[in-house]
């Protein structure tokens, strides 16, 4: 989906969390929260404007903060960046999110009527009652940390006129839970989880048509979300297409924990001596140490010429 709208989100849910900073300076904003999921803590470019320095600065404010930070960069938009990583001494955080950006526009009305799933009953979530059970579902659908879920999904939340949270139940039982976020005339679909003993009914279809009419019934056209490699059929059944604009992250970088720095840069005194700094090994756990630093095959010690006469 556009950064923007995820932007939006992510921002915006962050606010659940005390003490998170969301901070926007030369078209990179910092999301800092310290929960224990990357996409809640991450640099991002978020405008065209954005230049090296300020990505740097972004690094720098995020190693401060000692949380587990990551910056992600995006697929053909972002690459004139990839020299400011490597430089910054950061190390890759493992394969490219397989999320895919997907859009709905026009949103078609017979799609979302034609998703709907029998037993399911879908209600926006008004009180903390339901602001724990939507924590709870959406825990386990996803199999994430609870603090996660207590991070991003809170009271405070029903107040805002952009954001819905839902919970569908089956006699009575909460088993998916869903979110909407407005952003000008586009409705997000996230937190999209269904518990594993309710799955295979089409539960989560039902829940993003819900979350697309409620948009279109607030003046939205445009639907967006991130499916997994697993969920593309069912989304494009409701009428979304991949949006090869913002494709899969390509490039993701740890940040490095405070207190930890790269290794000095090594010259060269002797031909058979010293080491060659290399270009960044992005492999390896996220926190790692940066460049890394190996002996080429030429730079074997040299036999010694002369020895020199003790004094």
């Amino acid at each position: 989906m556009g950064s923007w709208r995820w932007i939006a989100y992510l921002s915006g849910a962050v606010t659940c969390t005390s003490g998170a900073k969301v901070t926007r300076e030369g078209g990179v904003v910092t999301i800092l929260s310290g929960l224990p999921m990357d996409r809640f803590d991450q640099v991002l470019i978020e405008l065209q404007k954005a230049s090296p320095a300020a990505l740097l600065a972004a690094v720098a404010m995020a190693r401060q903060s000692g949380h587990r930070s990551v910056v992600r960069l995006r697929e053909g938009l972002d690459d004139r960046f990839m020299t400011t990583i490597m430089r910054a001494g950061l190390v890759r955080a493992g394969e490219a999110a397989s999320a895919t950006g997907m859009v709905a526009f026009p949103i078609d009305p017979n799609a979302i009527q034609s998703h709907r799933a029998p037993g399911l009953a879908i209600r926006r979530v008004t009180d903390a009652v339901g602001i724990d059970e939507h924590q709870e579902v959406s825990t386990a659908g996803f199999g994430s940390d609870p603090m996660v879920a207590r991070g991003t999904a809170c009271s405070a939340l029903l107040a805002r006129p952009e954001c819905v949270l839902y919970l569908g139940y089956q006699a009575d039982a909460p088993v998916v839970s869903g979110l909407g976020w407005r952003t000008g005339r586009t409705i997000g679909v996230f937190s999209n989880a269904t518990i594993e003993s309710a799955r295979r009914r089409g539960y989560g279809a039902a829940m993003t048509a819900r979350v697309m009419a409620d948009g279109v019934a607030a003046g939205c056209d445009v639907a967006a979300l991130q499916a997994s490699e697993m969920g593309r059929p069912i989304y494009q059944r409701l009428g979304f297409r991949t949006l090869k604009d913002y494709a899969n992250d390509r490039f993701t970088a740890a940040v490095q924990p405070p207190g930890r720095r790269r290794p000095p840069r090594q010259t060269r005194r002797h031909r058979c001596h010293g080491r060659y700094p290399r270009a960044p090994a992005y492999s390896g756990a996220l926190g790692g140490l940066g460049p890394a630093y190996t002996l080429r095959k030429e730079d074997k010690p040299c036999k010694p010429t002369r020895r020199l006469k003790p004094r």
